[in-house]
């Protein structure tokens, strides 16, 4: 398969989920901001969803743009992948409608748990088909510090949702921003040459 059908199904696929988690965000029948405070619950849950969703397009772009070869190992991990992230509209929305009750901050995290270990699982298959431990990829991903802690930090929140909702809340949190914080370590890696 050609890496650019992968990686236009896979673009597809996303923009899909955005576009059902937004459809989730109903209009007020009110005509003053006042009938906007309602829906905060589901504002908040969407941006954070919104940013999980934009932070795997963009690291699953550069990822999928170091690949030289694709096999079918890859394509079920990519799959396993795109399995997880389909399953956040129902968990944003599931969320945002219920203020963030502790059930179902633990479904939200399971999501978000399930997607990291599937985009852990979708690297290692593209480094091991793409020159293993040596390659350019391989080097770009490094020690991967960030894609360690968080689904630590992924297991935090969904053990304290039940305990301390705001803690998981503020764990879910914490691991968008941590990624959000631009990393040019794949950029860097990967546009230097390699023999």
């Amino acid at each position: 398969m050609q890496k650019t059908r992968l990686e236009a199904f896979s673009d597809g696929v996303l923009a899909i989920i955005i576009t059902i988690m937004v459809l989730e965000i109903k209009v007020p029948h009110g005509a003053d901001f006042a009938a906007l405070r309602p829906l905060l619950p589901v504002a908040l849950s969407y941006v954070l969803s919104f940013v999980y969703v934009g932070i795997y397009w963009n690291n699953h772009h550069h990822l999928l743009g170091s690949a030289k070869q694709i096999t079918g190992g890859v394509l079920w991990a990519n799959l396993h992948l795109l399995f997880w992230l389909s399953l956040t509209p129902f968990a944003t929305g599931w969320m945002g409608e219920n203020h963030f009750a502790p059930a179902t901050l633990a479904v939200y995290g399971g999501v978000l748990l399930g997607s990291s270990i599937a985009y852990f699982m979708l690297q290692n298959r593209l480094i091991a088909v793409n020159g293993g431990p040596d390659s350019p990829l391989a080097h770009a991903v490094g020690r991967d510090w960030k894609g360690k802690l968080s689904p630590v930090l992924y297991v935090v929140g969904i053990a304290s949702s039940f305990v301390l909702p705001w803690l998981a809340g503020a764990a879910y949190v914490a691991v968008a921003l941590a990624w959000l914080v631009p990393d040019r370590r794949m950029e860097r890696t990967l546009e230097t040459p390699h023999p």
